[in-house]
């Protein structure tokens, strides 16, 4: 029998490392608030910067350098540890822990090294595949010629592909002769560093495919549909082979022309600069992950973000990005109420509205040339029924078929 850690050392020394970093942000957030209100600013304009004087600004400085003081403490005594207690077995409910903690500050956790950060891999039932020939063989008791690749979305890990009791990528393996592999990855980096990260993963799958390939397909749930596109993008951009051989990608709730969510999130943190006494609160929308900012309209490729603060309200800048050549794309959307429910319709999933899933936009140019043939629209279900609802899958199994 497989025991199970209760807890992973570095899981102990990732969430202290949080927990010190927080501390210190609180303090600044603290003390620029501090700071407004000692000085009295008028209610609109901009706030003072700059640390506080006297006794007061002593004080943040202290705080500052005992938190700094205590995390090189901890990281000094649990660093050295970790390689010798080693990482048993996840407990229950951590994977589900951690891909929410990425989705959320993914790119802050990346940055700072921190060992709570997700690193990208192909897994099969939780496990990272290593892209040999002779590992793959080993490790995959069921390889076919036809190979099934699964990209989860925001907050997500490859776990949560099976939903009460549903996997759609075990479904196709029995119905359909697929191999399901799934991707992992850390949702709170910018969509277009996930895509050239899945893009050279997949090169490596393809090439290190034990059985001659037949056929191949991307299902990306969320996300996990712009990563896909995203990776296909740059896989043809570097002379990949693999994009030869992709014949269906299915976009299921993939929010193609981004979220309302995140635009009302830019809103409301940009709202909260305008007062030097409520600025000091925009520092914590400026903690969501640069996924979740790339979400406002659909980032996917680096020129649509690179030099320009994510965090600032601004129009739609993306370049157009046309849906891969020469694929079958298919495109899927929830719809939370009834079909009669004209307001609920627009709405969506409660996450992405239909028009973004369908990949219909305003602009011809950035409308995405989905056939009629290829779109779906279940009612009645939200975002994550999409993993599970039996209608879902027999639409997929139909495509894929």
């Amino acid at each position: 029998m497989t025991k199970t850690s209760p807890i992973h050392p570095s899981d102990v020394l990732g969430f202290s490392r949080l927990a010190f970093d927080a501390t210190a942000g609180l303090t600044d957030m603290v003390e620029a608030m501090h700071l407004n209100i000692a000085r009295k600013p008028g209610i609109l304009g901009p706030p003072f910067e700059g640390p506080a004087s006297g006794i007061t600004g002593l004080v943040y400085q202290s705080i500052r350098a005992v938190t700094g003081l205590m995390g090189s403490g901890i990281d000094a005594l649990l660093s050295p540890l970790i390689p010798l207690l080693g990482e048993r077995n996840s407990p229950p409910g951590r994977e589900a822990v951690l891909a929410a903690l990425n989705g959320a500050m993914g790119d802050y956790l990346a940055a700072t090294r921190n060992p709570l950060a997700i690193s990208m891999s192909l897994r099969q039932d939780g496990t990272s595949l290593i892209l040999q020939s002779r590992d793959l063989a080993r490790a995959i008791p069921r390889l076919s010629n036809k190979l099934l690749v699964l990209a989860h979305g925001l907050c997500m890990s490859d776990l949560q592909w099976t939903r009460k009791g549903h996997s759609h990528g075990a479904a196709l393996a029995c119905d359909l002769g697929y191999t399901p592999v799934h991707l992992h990855y850390n949702s709170g980096l910018h969509i277009s560093t996930n895509g050239r990260a899945f893009a050279n993963l997949v090169e490596l799958l393809l090439d290190q495919w034990p059985v001659p390939l037949e056929e191949f397909a991307i299902v990306g749930h969320s996300m996990g549909g712009m990563v896909a596109r995203s990776a296909y993008h740059y896989a043809t951009a570097a002379g990949y082979d693999w994009p030869r051989y992709l014949r269906q990608i299915v976009f299921l709730g993939t929010p193609h022309h981004g979220a309302p969510l995140e635009r009302g999130g830019a809103w409301m943190n940009a709202a909260f600069g305008l007062s030097p006494y409520t600025a000091a609160f925009a520092r914590l929308g400026r903690i969501r992950s640069a996924g979740i900012t790339d979400l406002r309209y659909g980032n996917l490729v680096d020129d649509d973000w690179t030099g320009r603060d994510r965090f600032r309200p601004a129009p739609d800048l993306r370049c157009p990005l046309p849906l891969p050549e020469k694929v079958r794309c298919y495109a899927m959307a929830a719809v939370t109420g009834k079909k009669t429910r004209v307001l609920t319709g627009l709405l969506g999933d409660g996450f992405v509205p239909v028009d973004s899933a369908l990949g219909r936009h305003k602009d011809p140019q950035r409308t995405l040339a989905f056939p009629k043939s290829r779109q779906w629209v279940g009612y009645g279900l939200s975002h994550f029924d999409l993993l599970n609802e039996t209608a879902v899958y027999e639409r997929i199994k139909q495509w894929l078929t």
